[in-house]
C-alpha cells in the first residue's frame, strides 16, 4: 500500500511500468506485484503511494496510459480465463463440474479479499495472451460468460481446489 506497486491481470510479476494519468499528465513508475483489477474496463490497480503520486486518490478512477519498461514481452507465457467468482465454494464447484466434460484444465482459486473469501473459477492453460483472448471470446459466445484473461502465474496450481 505504501510502496510504488500495482496489480495487473496479465503483466508478469516484477514488470516495471510507467503509469500516466491522462487527466493531468502526471506519471509514476510502479512494479507489478499482484493480480487485478477484477473490474470490467479497468486495466491497473495502483497502490495508495502510486495513486498519490499521480493525484488519483480522490477521484479513484481516471484514464491512464500504461507503458512497459525494460525488455519484457508481456504477451509470452501462460494465461487462463476466469469465468466466475463466487462467495460460496459450492457454486464454484458446480460450475467447474458443469464445464469439466468440455474444457480442461479447470481449477478454482481461493482468494481472501478484505470483504471475504471468493472462489474464482478459471479455465485453461493457454500459451500466449492472444490465444487466451480468442479462447475467452469462444467461452463468451458458447457459454454466455463475461470472461477475462489473466496470467497463469507459476505458483498458481492447475489442479485447484477439489
Amino acid at each position: 500500500m505504501y510502496k510504488l506497486t500495482a496489480a495487473h491481470r496479465t503483466l508478469p510479476f516484477d514488470t516495471m511500468v510507467r503509469v500516466t494519468n491522462l487527466s493531468n499528465g502526471k506519471s509514476t513508475t510502479v512494479r507489478i506485484t499482484d493480480r487485478g483489477p477484477f473490474v470490467e474496463n479497468r486495466i491497473i490497480d495502483l497502490s495508495l503511494a502510486a495513486a498519490r503520486e499521480i493525484d488519483l486518490v480522490v477521484p479513484g478512477v481516471a484514464p491512464v496510459r500504461v507503458e512497459v519498461l525494460g525488455d519484457v514481452d508481456p504477451t509470452e507465457g501462460f494465461f487462463t480465463v476466469q469465468v466466475g467468482a463466487f462467495r460460496d465454494r459450492g457454486n464454484a464447484e458446480r460450475l467447474r463440474d458443469r464445464l469439466n466434460p468440455t474444457y480442461s484444465p479447470i481449477f478454482i482459486q481461493q482468494y481472501d479479499a478484505p470483504e471475504g473469501t471468493y472462489y474464482r473459477v478459471r479455465v485453461g492453460k493457454i500459451s500466449g495472451e492472444d490465444a487466451a483472448r480468442q479462447f475467452a471470446e469462444q467461452l463468451r459466445l458458447r457459454e454466455s460468460f463475461t470472461p477475462f484473461v489473466t496470467r497463469l502465474d507459476p505458483e498458481m496450481p492447475t489442479g485447484g481446489i477439489r
